[in-house]
Formats: structure tokens, sequence, C-alpha cells
């Protein structure tokens, strides 16, 4: 439906005349007629208000399917860092209501995760700056570290605290509920490894490469970590090296190769291997993790300009492979802000 007549429908059902509704929206009667006889079109600065008056959704003015609602709350929330509150409460009641959708269930129940996340993430945010800000006026008491470690990953002290068991036995559950999916025995591994439980991690690992779907070369890069938790890195770095040279132009095994020693904190290697990585990468358009560990990298290492050089290849790959800009994704501000960050250290 058109949204002059659309909004002639709601009008109607509302019980307003022409008059009445435009003066509710402070504007002329003259222009709800051209709106309701496709003449012209409402400002999109009217449309929240018009909304508001009728007591439906910005959505419900255009009569978009589900499907369309769907696509329109993912791409608000990739463009925007923070949604207004009623743009967020408009979005989770509509998700919550396809929860009981069996077409819609799976992607609805992603989406709400999602903007859950996204609310979660802009509101760490905040809590970040004031954290930090508060230690910074108290550096020798304890107070808000907890808070940097639940917002922003930084590392704690204390064991209890630090270890993944939570996490760890998810995973095992939906392993166990789930035998023949790949990515639960990853996850699973990721976090064993993490912290040192190295003899369950190996079992795991066996169950994992029985799989029929299991990555080829995920099955010998787990060997290689385990080796690391267990403190024995001749062992990882032969695992990896051996793996390398068996595969020196497979994009996956360079890149996984360049984590490693990324994690080894072995940096001139892994950067010169995330190069290659990125370079033998023949599908279009590429991924950015392996730029985004050499911008990490050079910052770790001081070395702020090569950094913020290497978010110029960041934003390049994401607005001319991606299509990606500022207004349609967060990810190309959120990369140009980085790359001014670092070149004001430089």
């Amino acid at each position: 439906m058109e949204l002059g007549k659309k909004i002639k429908q709601l009008r109607f059902k509302a019980g307003l005349t022409q008059e009445q509704l435009a003066e509710k929206l402070g504007i002329g009667a003259q222009s709800v007629s051209k709106w309701e006889n496709a003449v012209a079109m409402p400002d999109i600065t009217t449309l929240p208000l018009l909304a508001e008056v009728f007591g439906v959704s910005i959505d419900d003015l255009f009569d978009l399917t589900t499907e369309q609602r769907l696509n329109r709350i993912e791409n608000r929330m990739d463009a925007e860092d923070e949604l207004p509150a009623d743009i967020f409460r408009e979005f989770e009641s509509f998700l919550q209501a396809e929860l009981s959708d069996a077409k819609n269930q799976k992607r609805a129940t992603e989406l709400i995760a999602y903007l859950y996340w996204h609310r979660m993430n802009a509101e760490a945010q905040k809590a970040t700056r004031y954290a930090k800000e508060a230690i910074r006026r108290a550096p020798n008491e304890k107070g808000c570290q907890w808070i940097l470690n639940k917002t922003d990953n930084h590392a704690v002290w204390d064991w209890n605290m630090a270890n993944h068991t939570k996490a760890v036995n998810f995973y095992r559950e939906l392993a166990e509920a789930n035998p023949d999916a790949a990515l639960p025995y990853m996850y699973l591994l990721d976090n064993l490894i993490a912290d040192h439980r190295t003899d369950e991690a190996e079992r795991w690992l066996e169950r994992f490469c029985a799989l029929e779907k299991a990555h080829p070369v995920m099955k010998r890069v787990y060997r290689a970590y385990i080796a690391l938790a267990r403190f024995d890195e001749p062992a990882g770095d032969q695992i990896m090296e051996d793996l390398l040279a068996e595969q020196p132009d497979n994009d996956s095994v360079l890149f996984e190769t360049a984590q490693y020693y990324a994690a080894k904190a072995d940096y001139k290697k892994a950067i010169n291997i995330y190069e290659r990585a990125f370079a033998a990468d023949t599908k279009r358009p590429r991924f950015q993790d392996a730029l985004m560990g050499i911008a990490d990298i050079y910052e770790i290492m001081g070395d702020y300009a090569n950094a913020a050089k290497t978010y110029d290849r960041i934003i390049d790959l994401l607005e001319n492979e991606w299509g990606l800009t500022e207004e349609t994704d967060s990810s190309v501000s959120s990369a140009k802000k980085e790359k001014a960050r670092l070149l004001a250290l430089a």
C-alpha cells in the first residue's frame, strides 16, 4: 500500500479529520491532503510523529513485509553505534512477537540477541569511559577495575574470575547434544586451551578430528595450541612450521600460522605471515581480520604511524570491496576513529 493511502487509512481508524491530524503535526491541512492524494510525501522528520499520533511503528506506515522489517532492524544496528530508546523498544517488541513464528524464529532469535548486545555494547563504552576516569582519579585504590574486566576485556588476577568454566560447560553440553556439528567442539577447545585444561582438550580434539566436517587445517592447529598450553613451545612451533611448509600458499594456513605467532608475541614474524595471508586470499570481498592483526601488532610495538596506515587499508577494503560507507555501517566510522586515535599518538 502506498504511504498516502496508509496515512488516510490510519487517519480514518483514529477518527481524525485532515485538519485535526495537521494540527497534531503542527502543519497545514493542505499538506495532509497532498500526502493522501500522492501529490507529495511527508518529510522524513515527520514520520516518527506520524507513527506516534497513530500509535504504530514507523515500519507500520509502510506496510513492510516481515523480512523487510528484519533486514531494516539488522541494517540499522550495523549502521548506528546506539539506538534511540523508542527505536530500541520498537525493535524489541517486534522481535519478541516474531519468536513464536516458526518461519522467522531462528532469525528473530539471532537479531534479538544482537539487539541486546548492541545496547549492552553502547552502555559498556560509557561504563568504560567513566571507570577509567574514576581509576585515574584514584590510581592506588580498588574500585572500578572489575568493571573494565567486564566491559573492555581487561585481565584480572583472580583465577576464579578469569577462568572460562561457564563457557566450557555450555559448549560441552552443546557438543554432546549435537555430536555431528563441528563449531561447538571448536568453541569448547578454545576455552579449554585458554584455561590450560589440556588433557580434556586432547580428548575433545580426538572427537573433533573424527568428524566428517572438521576443518583439516584446524585439526593440526589445535594440536599446536595444546602443545603451547602445555608449555611445550618447540612442539607447537614444529606443528605449525610443518603445516606451513606443506601448504605455503593456503590463505587459511597462513592466517592461522600468523595467529599462532601473534599469540606467542613473535610479532615481526606474525606481521610477515599476516601479509602473506592477505595477499593469498583470492576471495572478494576479503575479510579484514589479517589487517586488524597487523594494526594491533604495530600498536603493541609502538609503531603508531604504521598502525594508522594499516587502518587506511582497512577503510579502503570496507569501502571498495564491501561497498560500505559511514552512513550504512558503523565499522567504517569506527575504523576512521581508530586511525585518528593512532595518528594522534604518532
